[in-house]
């Protein structure tokens, strides 16, 4: 199979032919364009599949319903350019986290038809400071590493949210590290100091960056200080209601392998009304999902729109936005053969057209059927 268009690869922008081939991508050819000239004369715009680091729901179904629920996930984040995601967690009773991730581990391990592939599991609860619950379930507790590990045996954790203050936590993130579990820090009211003996002790980044952490004052630059200061990873909502446009800017310029995510609850893909988060019920509106008091309950952002986002309001070139969308998670989650369209990576492709407008997505190879209801 042969695709034709304005193709972003590592190398940069490139008008010409991707090659697909069992799978994977077996060639890139054609000649550099400037940025500025992808999708001109209305050939189609390539880019590397988007990866979300950071999915609860979508299609008015949710991660902790267990059963079923996963599939439709998958399947309704893959028509808006999902290729590949982690299943997430809420805080929770630990039963309630056992059964759901007994549901993900047979999907972690197959991927269905014309859906996504799942990498594996982001456990953001219950590990979190009940002060800093932000839409989390009031069933936070202390995390131990036995607990942890007999968690990972249902479903592959690849990435745990942790409060590093939080008693005998900071002890935890060299192990877990050291079991291929990337920490990060979140849901937390630890200090600056809290944030750089966390990221010492080997912490990977942070979760939602600057949402449910103690925010920058230049006396106490708090958890948000402590990322923007010396961390090199987190993961950010950019939908325009969690952080600021010039918060984003400012985060840009920090960390280096900034990363976008959804943190998209059951209401992604789905019309205005009551869905399901853990054990919360939330209201979408106005673009928007929150708790009856009006708490922001993570999102109904998909990636196709973040990535809209960040190039028509943030002004960001066509490459770096593919890059924080897709290509810096999977280098955060030490995946060679996605994120990028090169010669032996993953074919997983989103096609898009010059108002990065999502025409037609590939998976491993195969074409989803995008117009497909869910």
């Amino acid at each position: 199979m042969q695709l034709e268009g304005d193709i972003v690869t590592p190398q940069g922008l490139v008008r010409g032919h991707l090659d697909i081939a069992a799978g994977r991508i077996a060639a890139v050819g054609g000649s550099p364009i400037d940025a500025a000239r992808a999708g001109e004369g209305g050939r189609a715009v390539l880019l590397p599949g988007f990866i979300d680091t950071h999915v609860h729901g979508g299609g008015g179904r949710d991660t902790m319903e267990a059963g079923d629920a996963i599939e439709t996930i998958a399947r309704r984040h893959v028509r808006h350019g999902t290729t590949a995601f982690l299943a997430t967690t809420m805080t929770a009773p630990l039963d309630d986290i056992e059964a759901a991730l007994k549901a993900l581990g047979p999907v972690c391990r197959e991927r269905g038809a014309q859906s996504a592939r799942v990498l594996g599991v982001h456990l953001e609860g219950p590990y979190i400071n009940p002060e800093r619950l932000g839409a989390q379930p009031a069933h936070a507790i202390p995390a131990t590493l036995a607990e942890v590990m007999r968690l990972n045996e249902f479903a592959p954790i690849k990435v745990l949210t942790l409060a590093p203050e939080m008693p005998g936590h900071l002890a935890l993130i060299g192990p877990l590290r050291d079991a291929g579990i990337r920490v990060q820090l979140g849901h937390s009211a630890g200090s600056f100091d809290d944030g750089v003996a966390a990221l010492n002790a080997g912490a990977a980044g942070f979760t939602h960056l600057f949402n449910a952490m103690t925010g920058l004052h230049h006396r106490e630059p708090g958890m948000v200080g402590a990322a923007l200061a010396h961390g090199r990873h987190a993961e950010l909502i950019p939908d325009l209601l969690h952080v600021h446009p010039g918060a984003i800017r400012v985060a840009l310029r920090c960390i280096p392998g900034l990363f976008c995510v959804t943190d998209s609850t059951a209401a992604a893909g789905m019309p205005d009304g009551e869905y399901r988060l853990g054990e919360h019920r939330v209201q979408k509106c106005l673009g928007g999902v929150r708790l009856a008091d009006g708490t922001l309950a993570g999102s109904a952002l998909t990636m196709d729109q973040a990535l809209r986002n960040l190039v028509q309001v943030l002004g960001l070139d066509l490459a770096d936005a593919a890059h924080r969308v897709s290509t810096a998670a999977a280098q955060y989650l030490g995946l060679s053969d996605r994120g990028r369209l090169a010669p032996g990576a993953w074919a997983d492709v989103v096609v898009m057209d010059a108002q990065l407008q999502l025409r037609r997505v590939f998976v491993e190879g195969e074409e989803i059927d995008v117009v497909a209801d869910a």
